[in-house]
């Protein structure tokens, strides 16, 4: 069961994340920098898993019923699991599209 401090601290993380998700994609615009789009990226994506961790948190402390007579507890561990997964996953997927748009599309140094 997650304390009301844990709670504070993820809320503050999503806060800070998005904003600094917003600058960092504004800083992209402007500049056509690719690795300030991948921070952007990277600061939306930490966004979103603070997201999913708060939802863990609320579905891990339902009350036990019928069918999970030990609570449902154990839940916040899948919801860690898919932001991890969530994690390499956008993180690759960023990373090809990156790569294939240079490729294709290379600019002079």
């Amino acid at each position: 069961m997650a304390s009301s401090s844990s709670k504070k601290v993820i809320y503050a993380a999503l806060g800070g994340n998005f904003l600094i998700a917003i600058t960092k994609m504004a800083a992209s615009f402007i500049t056509g920098s690719s690795a300030m789009f991948s921070e952007a990226v990277h600061s939306f994506v930490d966004t979103g898993n603070q997201g999913l961790l708060l939802y863990g948190i609320k579905r891990s402390n339902r009350p036990a019923d019928e069918k999970h007579p030990f609570g449902y507890g154990m839940e916040l561990y899948f919801w860690t699991f898919v932001v991890a997964i969530i994690i390499f996953g956008l993180g690759a997927g960023v990373s090809i599209f990156e790569g294939l748009k240079k490729v294709h599309d290379p600019e002079v140094i």
